[in-house]
C-alpha cells in the first residue's frame, strides 16, 4: 500500500498498543498539570483493572504506588479519560508515604484509558496508564440499582474492615509495597447519583448527589483525603492501605448535599 498524508496516521494508530491513542489524553494533562513534566511511572506504579468489565457500574480498579528511592507520596490521582468527570479520585496523603495502594469501585461509561498520576512531596509527577474495555451499559446514566427512597434511609452508613496484606513478587519495589501494611475495606452506603440517570417512574433526571470527600484519620492523625466523584459506584467500596503499627481509624465522609457521617475502629489484635 502506497504511504500517503492520509494512510500514514491510520497506521501508526493501527500500530500502537490500544491504550496508547488516546485523544482526551493531551488536553486533558495540559488542562490539569499545564506545562509540568509528567515522568514515566512504569517502575513505580502498577494498575489493576481488568481487560473488559462484566459490570460497567461497579468496576475494580486498583493500584500500587512506590515513590522512587528517597522520596515520599504526597497524591495519587485517578483519571478515566472518557468519563463525564474524568479525575475519579484524588487521595491526598496527608502524612507523606514511601508506597501507597487503593482499590476502588467506580463506573466505567465506556470504553476509556485511564492514568494514575503520583506527585511526590517534592512536586514530581510520575504517570502510568492501562485501558479497560466495557459491556456498553453506559454506566453514568444507567438506572440506579437501588429504590432511591430506600438509599437515602441508609445514605452515609459505613462499615470499616481490616485485612492482613501480604507480598506477592521476589522483593522488588512494587511487591514489597504489602510488606507491613494492613488493607483497610471502607463500605459507604450512599446512592452515588450521577445526575445522568432518569427515575424509571417519574422520568424525571434524578439529581447529582455522590460522595465528594472521605477523611481517614489514624490513631487521631489525618491520614488520607479523598476526594471523589460521580465516578465513584453506587454503594462504594474504598480500600487502602495503611502501615501495619495502626491502632484506631476514624472515617468523615461528606456528600455533594453536605450530609456528613461518621465511622471509627479500634484495630486491636493488629
Amino acid at each position: 500500500m502506497k504511504l500517503t498524508a492520509l494512510t500514514l496516521p491510520l497506521l501508526l494508530a493501527s500500530a500502537l498498543p490500544a491504550f496508547a491513542y488516546d485523544p482526551a489524553w493531551p488536553d486533558l494533562s495540559d488542562a490539569l498539570y499545564e506545562s509540568r513534566t509528567l515522568n514515566d511511572g512504569a517502575p513505580y506504579i502498577s494498575i489493576d483493572v481488568p481487560y473488559r468489565t462484566d459490570n460497567d457500574a461497579r468496576t475494580q480498579v486498583a493500584a500500587q504506588i512506590a515513590a522512587p528511592d528517597g522520596l515520599l507520596l504526597g497524591s495519587v490521582t485517578l483519571i478515566l479519560d472518557e468519563n463525564p468527570m474524568p479525575v475519579s479520585a484524588v487521595f491526598t496523603l496527608e502524612q507523606p508515604q514511601p508506597r501507597f495502594f487503593f482499590d476502588v469501585t467506580m463506573r466505567v461509561n465506556g470504553p476509556t484509558p485511564m492514568h494514575v498520576v503520583a506527585e511526590t512531596t517534592d512536586g514530581q509527577l510520575f504517570v502510568a496508564e492501562a485501558f479497560v474495555k466495557t459491556s456498553g451499559q453506559g454506566a453514568c446514566s444507567a438506572p440506579p440499582g437501588s429504590d432511591l427512597k430506600e438509599a437515602l434511609a441508609t445514605l452515609g452508613n459505613m462499615t470499616i474492615g481490616i485485612d492482613q496484606m501480604f507480598g506477592t513478587g521476589s522483593g522488588d519495589a512494587l511487591s514489597a509495597l504489602s510488606l507491613r501494611q494492613h488493607r483497610l475495606d471502607l463500605d459507604i452506603s450512599h446512592p452515588s447519583n450521577s445526575g445522568m440517570q432518569m427515575d424509571q417512574i417519574t422520568l424525571l433526571f434524578v439529581p447529582m448527589r455522590y460522595v465528594e470527600d472521605v477523611a481517614i484519620d489514624l490513631d487521631g492523625r489525618g491520614y488520607v483525603d479523598l476526594t471523589g466523584s460521580i465516578s465513584l459506584s453506587e454503594n462504594p467500596r474504598v480500600s487502602l492501605g495503611i502501615p501495619g503499627q495502626s491502632q484506631s481509624v476514624d472515617v468523615t465522609m461528606t456528600d455533594s448535599s453536605g450530609t456528613v457521617t461518621h465511622a471509627s475502629k479500634r484495630l486491636t489484635g493488629y
